[in-house]
């Protein structure tokens, strides 16, 4: 078979899945748009010491909702309002109550520029280019920004400015369509929680990027200062646009070099995608070391950010998977989806001669071997093994005319055996006893001369 069949073939399949699976996902959504439902079931829950997590997530998001200075009050109160309806409407609360924790770090990014400078700490400008010299010898990040070209600037541009703001949601996606919900809602978790621990880092350890060492040098930072696009800005230049440029200038948060969250959510999209899908291990490693070299090499991430970062995925990875998900349990599929079974003709690529009408169903089959109504059942039990025999046990010869020997007339119609072996005559001969109701002597009946058994 030519390759450009099978190609054919594969998409065709894939395509089949996704939809399957989309359709079984929707199926699986709790459609209900009545929050009465909601508060039903928070009466019903049964609070544990783990819940005492949403009292954190309250008061961060008070913090951060009063020193927010845009949108102004009492405009900024749209937000926690819209929030509670979201996680009343049982519709819109199955996603976003397990995504509070990707909230939180949003919220918290964005807020961080509100920061009173009297809570600030002072910018580091020397601490990652010193460790960086003392842990590798040299400053890495500095070595791969010595040779820049425009192919190098795509293929660092599209995972580093592209893919690291999707992806969560492809992960996302393929664990809602593939995996059961839990699954899901560790992922949320823990992305959520990981970013979060990640940028509260890097306002408590404020430390400037490569770029501020190309622009700057090692002279002191202040938080007045705006951030840069680094090699970012070689593109804007390339598509003649100003988006990166505008986008990084402005950033809440000019001086969250470590750990670098780029690297960390890589890793942990990485871990979980060759966790749950071990088929995209080496696709999904492979783009996480393309995006470790780019955040180098766009003078955004110094060699130890993206060590940092990628140790904080694992460790938020292993401290959320739980023991039950570190088996084969990790692969189950949700309970309605059945694309993962295929048969033997989908795994071989062959035509399944039972869609094209070839093969008779179970139905079909016993119709056809079924014995009409007129064919009257043939009782085995005591028939004799030797062609032409006609002598039954002395029950048979006592029973009356028509009647079996419990007294029931011959049954007729549907579930007969007419065709059915007797099981008595695959037994060999040496083994056959009088209680079977003949004699156990072979060759012994003459050919057309039925015999009683002699008690």
């Amino acid at each position: 078979m030519s390759t450009a069949p099978r190609q054919r073939g594969f998409v065709a399949r894939t395509f089949s899945d996704i939809s399957n699976a989309f359709v079984a996902g929707v199926a699986r959504l709790d459609k209900s748009l009545s929050p009465s439902v909601t508060i039903q079931r928070l009466r019903e829950h049964t609070f544990t010491i783990s819940d005492s997590v949403y009292i954190f997530h309250i008061a961060l998001a008070t913090m951060w909702l009063t020193l927010m200075q845009m949108p102004p009050f009492p405009y900024k109160l749209i937000i926690p309002i819209l929030y509670a309806i979201a996680l009343l409407v049982p519709l819109t609360s199955q996603f976003f109550i397990p995504a509070t924790p990707v909230f939180a770090w949003l919220l918290t990014f964005y807020s961080s520029r509100f920061t009173p400078p009297s809570w600030r700490p002072a910018v580091s400008v020397s601490l990652l280019p010193t460790l960086e010299s003392v842990l590798y010898g040299a400053n890495i990040s500095d070595i791969l920004t010595r040779f820049t070209h425009p192919v190098l600037d795509i293929i660092a541009w599209f995972p580093y400015g592209v893919v690291h703001f999707t992806f969560p949601f492809v992960v996302a996606a393929f664990l809602w369509l593939f995996r059961r919900k839990e699954m899901l809602h560790l992922w949320a978790r823990t992305f959520g929680y990981m970013n979060l621990a990640g940028v509260l880092i890097q306002l408590v350890l404020p430390c400037s990027p490569p770029w501020y060492e190309l622009i700057h040098g090692l002279t002191p930072a202040n938080y007045g200062m705006k951030g840069s696009p680094g090699g970012l800005a070689r593109i804007d230049a390339l598509f003649h646009s100003q988006g990166y440029t505008i986008g990084f200038t402005n950033s809440p948060l000019v001086f969250g070099a470590f750990p670098s969250l780029h690297a960390g959510n890589a890793t942990l999209e990485a871990l979980f995608l060759s966790h749950f899908f071990p088929q995209a291990t080496r696709y999904i490693w492979a783009y996480a070391g393309v995006l470790y070299w780019a955040t180098m090499y766009l003078t955004h991430h110094y060699l130890i950010d993206v060590v940092g970062g990628a140790c904080l995925a694992i460790a938020s990875f292993y401290f959320f998977l739980p023991d039950e998900l570190r088996g084969p349990a990790a692969l189950t599929p949700p309970p309605n989806l059945n694309t993962g079974t295929r048969s033997k003709y989908d795994v071989y690529d062959l035509e399944d001669p039972g869609r094209g009408g070839m093969m008779l169903s179970a139905r079909e089959f016993d119709a056809v071997s079924e014995p009409s109504s007129d064919d009257e059942e043939v009782d085995i039990t005591y028939r004799s093994p030797v062609p032409g025999a006609t002598s039954f046990p002395p029950l048979m010869h006592d029973a009356p005319a028509g009647k079996k020997p419990n007294g029931t007339a011959p049954s007729r119609g549907r579930g007969g055996h007419r065709h059915t072996a007797s099981i008595a005559s695959l037994i060999r001969g040496d083994q056959r006893g009088p209680e079977d109701g003949w004699s156990p002597v072979a060759g012994s009946f003459p050919a057309g001369v039925g015999r009683g058994r002699s008690d």
